[in-house]
């Protein structure tokens, strides 16, 4: 992963495009697609969150998969902002995405929506909670 400066909402907005991308992936039967993106859209919605959570900036360096994961966990899910169970997901989804990726092993249609469905709620929740939008 690069450094970037992309913003709280360019963030936002690149989750929700890997959102549409999981959704559009799920309907056609495609559930390793659909939980590599989804777990894109909750990557990215992650990286807003710790954004906007001021954790990181923009501009800082860049880190892992893992290094923003447990980041994300530690500033936001330990600290009470973000609910446990989406902190699980978000570790859930990046291991349905590592299987789906790298292993031959099929993803169940169920596994595939719950994914789909957790990287909605997460985008929800750093949207709402995080960024509320600009009145």
């Amino acid at each position: 992963m690069t450094t970037s400066s992309m913003s709280v909402e360019q963030y936002l907005n690149k989750a929700m495009r890997a959102l549409e991308g999981a959704q559009a992936l799920l309907g056609a039967d495609d559930y390793e697609g659909a939980c590599s993106r989804a777990y894109y859209a909750m990557f990215d919605a992650a990286h807003a969150g710790l954004i906007a959570a001021g954790i990181i900036t923009p501009e800082s360096f860049s880190k892992t998969h893992r290094s923003l994961i447990a980041s994300f966990g530690l500033n936001l899910v330990k600290t009470g902002i973000i609910a446990p169970e989406l902190g699980s997901a978000l570790n859930k989804v990046e291991r349905l995405r590592r299987l789906a990726d790298y292993t031959g092993e099929p993803i169940e249609v169920g596994d595939a929506r719950w994914a789909v469905d957790k990287a909605s709620e997460l985008i929800a929740t750093i949207r709402d909670q995080m960024h509320p939008p600009i009145q």
